[in-house]
């Protein structure tokens, strides 16, 4: 657990190696209840590299003076993303 926003992470490792390397994020909400999109990549240990870009939209609330994971959405590929920023252009560009 972290007390500080920007210190929030997807990126983990275990026996030495960064299985979870964080490549970027970007902070979509700030306050108690807090949502950063993050862009991440994973160790492929068969291939000793890592894998194709994923996405992680993750919601943390401050409980405590300490932010706490409620909930993730992770965008496993390349083609979701442009599938979900196609929808979501679509919508936003509907007059209201």
């Amino acid at each position: 657990m972290t007390d500080k926003l920007d210190d929030l992470t997807v990126a983990y490792t275990e026996g030495g190696i960064e299985t979870v390397q964080e490549l970027d994020k970007a902070i979509l909400s700030r306050g108690g209840w807090t949502t950063i999109l993050f862009r991440y990549r994973e160790w492929e240990p068969a291939k000793g590299a890592y894998g194709p870009d994923k996405y992680s939209v993750r919601r943390y609330q401050k409980r405590g003076g300490e932010f706490r994971q409620q909930s993730k959405f992770n965008i496993s590929s390349r083609a979701q993303a442009q599938a979900l920023i196609a929808a979501l252009q679509r919508w936003v560009d509907e007059p209201e």
